[in-house]
């Protein structure tokens, strides 16, 4: 990003001191310091436009800088953001959100139309948004963003400065909790106007929250200082927060080490134990509504067979993996939604090979191969691209085993790739088998099977394309019984699995490192930890 010479100059000699300076663990602030916050996140950051991230290492920056209609409280559960009441019709379509008194941090109002002309935005073809489709739940959204309909005609309207009408294409109760993801944040139509793409700059960006960017290198730290009428400043406990894109696990050891960072967002798992010892206190995990799964392209050889997709689910030994390999925590996964998802009270369908030993399924995945044409004079030869990221780069060459097991004619060739790049690859569908996660934007099952849908876009990595899966989560979508909805996801997943558009790999616990001496840190499954909610120990809130 740009950033005006002389502005990096100041504030890098003021970084250089007070960053160094202000400190967790032994390091205390001295008197005159900034009281810093200084988090490690996961991979580079794209972008800050909350209508063009996907990441959610961006989201930890983001989410500290702007607020929606409603916002996670520290245990990660929506509560009311910018809306401070709503209503419902009794069609449980029409919600009415009534916002408080709140202002941009250039001392603008946020209205409803703020939101009125974000909704629109993030379904403008032009923004090109992977996230656009899990918003299509508003009246319109789908036909607006492919240009069938105008942004006018999108489901949402001002009725007045501080009221918000949303009409919705179906009923859906969890909205509260889809309001408070990124993806729905007003942005400030008077400075994105102004300043197109380069808003989110420091030297232009506008805020709602109690951060606000002040500096950006990429491919070191961006740094956010409190803004005072931002919403929840006055709870903030640090006036600064330093985000450090820190990749390398030792990079991030040393700096925890010299007393330079006071929260890591992962850690490696296999190495828990060591890290307890090393960095007593501060290892924390949790049971999340993360599941990786492994794409297969279907769009083109040898992808395109569901023998092929078949065989190679079934050799991989998830059970070794998550004793060996992975952290202690994780769970072999055999379904695609993971186990402590809200809203699927109902016996959950799994891969119907679960409990079949693995030598027999290696015998069944080569007749499977064979079946499909490949042996000794036609070997299977195929790419997968692994995040460089956590636990991965770990598994990789337990998965290159595994399918290599099948027979000497498989041969796995592993490509270890930098997370954002990993995912820019899986949005364009170039690959041919890969590695991804998924945790929960909000808690309900349809967060995870949307996914699939043959509409949803670049999210579908593989292409799945079914039209009965697309028209049994059309069902479940006007079904108000939570229990017959229920059924209709547990139908539609039990469908999904048996054509391996995935193969789903295991559950995750949360990774964290965490300074035992900050206060407000709350384990929750969506692994959501704003900076407003964090202080040390001995310091004073406001």
């Amino acid at each position: 990003m740009k950033i005006k010479p002389l502005f990096v100059a100041a504030l890098g000699a003021v970084l250089a001191v007070s960053l160094a300076a202000c400190g967790g663990g032994a390091v205390k602030e001295q008197p005159g310091d900034v009281p810093t916050l200084r988090r490690g996140i996961s991979a580079k950051v794209d972008t800050l436009d909350p209508h063009k991230s996907s990441a959610q290492w961006e989201n930890i920056v983001i989410g500290d800088m702007m607020i929606g209609l409603t916002t996670d409280d520290a245990a990660g559960k929506p509560v009311p953001g910018m809306a401070t009441s709503w209503e419902i019709d009794p069609t449980g379509t029409v919600w009415t959100f009534k916002l408080g008194d709140y202002v941009w941090s250039d001392g603008v109002p946020v209205t409803a139309n703020d939101f009125v002309f974000a909704l629109r935005r993030i379904q403008d073809p032009a923004i090109a948004s992977q996230y656009a489709s899990m918003l299509w739940l508003i009246k319109n959204a789908e036909e607006v963003n492919s240009g069938a309909l105008k942004p006018e005609e999108l489901g949402v309207r001002a009725i007045d400065d501080k009221t918000l009408e949303m009409t919705l294409e179906y009923p859906a109760p969890y909205l509260p909790g889809l309001l408070s993801h990124y993806t729905t944040f007003p942005v400030p139509q008077h400075v994105v106007e102004q300043f197109g793409d380069a808003w989110i700059q420091p030297e232009n960006i506008v805020v709602n929250g109690p951060y606000k960017l002040v500096y950006w290198r990429t491919g070191d730290q961006l740094v956010a200082e409190k803004n005072p009428t931002g919403f929840g400043a006055a709870e903030a406990c640090f006036d600064r927060v330093a985000y450090f894109e820190i990749e390398n696990e030792a990079a991030y050891e040393n700096k925890i080490a010299a007393g330079e960072l006071d929260i890591n967002n992962q850690f490696s798992g296999p190495r828990k134990a060591e890290l307890e010892a090393k960095f007593p206190g501060w290892v924390r995990t949790h049971p999340g509504l993360l599941t990786t799964y492994w794409s297969f392209n279907q769009t083109k050889p040898p992808f395109d067979d569901v023998r092929v997709r078949k065989a190679l689910a079934l050799s991989l030994d998830r059970e070794f993996m998550v004793r060996n390999v992975l952290t202690p925590g994780f769970e072999p996964a055999y379904a695609f939604v993971p186990p402590g998802i809200s809203n699927y009270d109902v016996e959950r369908p799994q891969v119907s090979w679960k409990d079949t030993p693995r030598a027999d399924r290696l015998v069944e995945a080569k007749r499977l191969l064979e079946e499909a044409g490949y042996g000794p004079s036609n070997p299977l030869k195929f790419e997968f691209i692994h995040r460089s990221t956590g636990d991965n780069p770990k598994v990789a060459p337990v998965a290159q085993q595994n399918w290599s097991e099948i027979a000497d004619w498989v041969q796995p060739v592993i490509i270890k790739q930098d997370t954002k790049v990993l995912y820019g690859r899986l949005r364009q569908t170039d690959f041919e088998v890969s590695d991804g996660a998924w945790l929960a934007d909000f808690d309900d099952p349809i967060n995870y099977l949307y996914l699939l849908q043959s509409t949803t876009g670049q999210q579908n990595y593989g292409k799945y394309a079914n039209p009965e899966y697309d028209a049994l989560l059309t069902q479940s979508n006007q079904e108000l019984d939570l229990a017959k909805r229920a059924a209709i996801f547990a139908e539609a997943e039990a469908l999904m699995l048996d054509e391996y558009p995935i193969t789903p790999m295991w559950v995750q616990v949360t990774q964290a490192l965490v300074d035992p001496t900050l206060t407000g840190w709350v384990d929750n499954a969506k692994d959501n930890h704003r900076s407003r909610f964090l202080c040390r120990e001995g310091m004073k809130t406001p």
